[in-house]
């Protein structure tokens, strides 16, 4: 288990990188943007970006609308 900040809340997750803690936490990873310690994280490196314990992110996810 890793604790991170996810959002402004203390979280503990299984995940070892972006994809699998977007997994983990059931949203669609086409539709969100993430930012890890204060630096936007480009789509495709969620995979090569490691999640270790006192991480801060904020995942934000898109909606449609009219």
């Amino acid at each position: 288990m890793v604790k991170i900040l996810l959002n402004g809340e203390e979280r503990e997750v299984v995940a070892s990188n972006l994809t699998a803690l977007i997994e983990e936490i059931g949203l669609d990873g086409r539709k969100i943007a993430v930012e890890k310690n204060l630096e936007i994280v480009p789509r495709s490196t969620y995979l090569a970006t490691q999640i270790a314990n006192g991480d801060r992110l904020e995942i934000v996810h898109f909606v449609g609308g009219g």
